[in-house]
This record gives structure tokens, sequence and C-alpha cells, in this order.
């Protein structure tokens, strides 16, 4: 899409000289009636039209404010409305954080904690609040749960997260997780603490398991009954790095080709349920996915079927275990 850059991994920033220049990425960026080439579409019971393509907070993992600024604007140019963003995503809350306040209106800002112990999660919730300039949060998710296991360790940050849904520190709770078992507790997590959202991999090859794909489909089901939103990630990943060097900041390789990008963001986001999709932490996949978006064309379930067959012979990047994954991939 013409409001990208097609040089380097953010559009250029050499007219950034003006500190954190929050005055000037508003005054560069429309009115605020959306873009009209951005599907949005409501994210359950938070009543929020969120665009389809979320920013993914982790591509302004190296950043500064002044480096962050011209992607953020381009972003929100192109018709993004929501941002994910956590404290583990390297330097991105101190990045993205100074440009927020006067971008609030215009953004719907979701951040996580992956912390098992009560006092930690608070004290990561302040540390977040004040990075990120604001004083409330839209969405406040637990961070990286696959497991039943994993998920009774985090009884203890949930009832802060709850208590911070209470307090108004939020308005809305979720639970994120990128592995085979993310259905099956995110699906407990309903159960257990009434989440507003949850967050998990869809994409071809994944859906080709089987396993995974019942575990999904009975999620969705549950999330549909109860007016959960959801949110897929993962939707332009191909495969494992193996022996291969990486050349994008990915834990996985990412798909290189538009048309494999395309055909990602055309899957998860005609996968029934599906509100939307995060964007990858790798800023020139990240730019190309936000363009698929913004043309998107649903795929037809037969399509869809025949994309996930065609996917089945890929090496799956999960599970987890023994990959070396960076905190903010």
């Amino acid at each position: 899409m013409d409001r990208w850059t097609q040089s380097g991994t953010h559009p250029s920033n050499d007219h950034c000289a003006d500190g954190h220049g929050t005055a000037s990425l508003t005054a560069s960026l429309p009115p605020n009636t959306g873009a009209p080439e951005m599907e949005t579409r409501r994210l359950g019971r938070t009543g929020h039209h969120s665009s389809v393509a979320i920013l993914g907070g982790a591509a302004f993992a190296t950043d500064s404010p002044e480096t962050a600024k011209p992607f953020l604007a381009a972003a929100l140019a192109a018709g993004i409305n929501h941002l994910d963003i956590a404290p583990g995503y390297g330097l991105a809350e101190r990045a993205v954080g100074p440009h927020l306040p006067a971008l609030r209106e215009r953004l719907f800002i979701a951040d996580k904690t992956g912390e098992t112990e009560r006092d930690r999660a608070r004290e990561r919730l302040d540390k977040t609040l004040t990075r990120l300039q604001i004083d409330q949060l839209d969405l406040y998710q637990a961070h990286g749960v696959t497991s039943i296991d994993e998920l009774d360790r985090r009884a203890e940050a949930f009832e802060m997260i709850l208590d911070a849904r209470e307090q108004g520190l939020t308005r809305f709770i979720g639970i994120t997780g990128h592995d085979l078992g993310a259905p099956r507790a995110h699906l407990e997590a309903i159960r257990r603490y009434d989440v507003d959202t949850v967050m998990l991999p869809v994409y071809p090859r994944v859906w080709a398991d089987p396993v995974y794909r019942a575990d999904a489909e009975v999620l969705l089901e549950e999330c549909a009954a109860h007016d959960v939103g959801v949110m897929a990630i993962k939707a332009v990943a191909w495969r494992p790095w193996g022996d291969r060097r990486p050349d994008a900041m990915t834990w996985y390789e990412p798909h290189r080709t538009d048309e494999g990008i395309e055909r990602g963001v055309r899957f998860a986001l005609s996968t029934p349920g599906i509100h939307a999709f995060c964007t990858p932490s790798d800023p020139e996949t990240a730019r190309r996915a936000i363009g698929a978006a913004a043309h998107f064309a649903p795929l037809s379930d037969d399509e869809r079927t025949a994309v996930a067959e065609d996917a089945g012979g890929d090496e799956l990047i999960f599970p987890l275990a023994g990959k070396a994954v960076s905190p903010w991939r």
C-alpha cells in the first residue's frame, strides 16, 4: 500500500527531529473517521470495533520514541486502531509511550503480564501505566499461558488482574498464549475467570493439526457463546528456522512472499470466530501484513480447507520446548 515506504524495516524517520514528535504525529494523521480500506470487527463483549490488523508492539522492541514515530503514524493512517504491547517486548513500552496521550482516543490499548505472583504483577502493571503515560488500559492480559498447569501457576496474578478491572485500571481482561496447549488453557480460563478476550495461534499449518484444530474449534464455540473477543497470532508463520540463520525479528521463519503473507492473513481472518490478528514482531513483515489486511478478501470454506491441506507438509513451529525464543518475538 502506498502509505508504506519500501526501503528499510521502518518508514523513513528523517523528519523526526522534533523531540518525541507527538503533536506532529497527530497532525499528520487523517481525521478520526477511520480509514475506509481497513475492515473493523466487534471484539466480543468489549464492544470495541477493532481493525482486523492489530499493531503488534513487539515490532518496536529496539526502537526509541523518535524511531517508533513513523511506523506508528503509518499504521494509524492505514486504519489500525488497536495496539497490543507488553513489558517483555524490549524497549517497546518506552518507545511508544510518549506518543500515546495524544492518541488515546484513537487507540484501543492492550498490554500483558507474564508474572505469577500477585505483588510482582501489580508492580509490573504500575510500571506499564507509567511507561505508556496513561491511567487506564483497555485490555490487560495474562501473557503466554499455554497449559492448565501454567494457568494454575497464574492464580495470584489473575487475582490482581481481576482487581485491576474492578479498580478501573483496565476496562477488560484477557489471556494469550502461543503453543499447542493454548486452546485448552484458554477454555479453562474462560470458565474460571470470565475473561473478555483470548489470543491464540491461527495459521494454516497449525490448523492442519487435527488435535489443535479440534481444541481451537471448541474454544471458538465457547467464545461465541459468551461473547468473548478472539484474536489470532502467528498468521504469517511458515516454519521453524532449523539450521537456517534467522534474518527476521521472529523466533519462527515467517512467509516472505506477498502471496504467502496474504494467504496467511486471509486464512486467519476467514476462520469463523476470529475477530482480528496481531501483526508479527518483524517490522518489515508487519508492514506487509498490514497491507494484506487493508485489502482483505475472505476465503471460502473450500479455499480454507485447501490452504490448510497444502500447508500440512510444512514443519510446525510448535511446540516451543527446545526452541530459542526471544522474549519479544
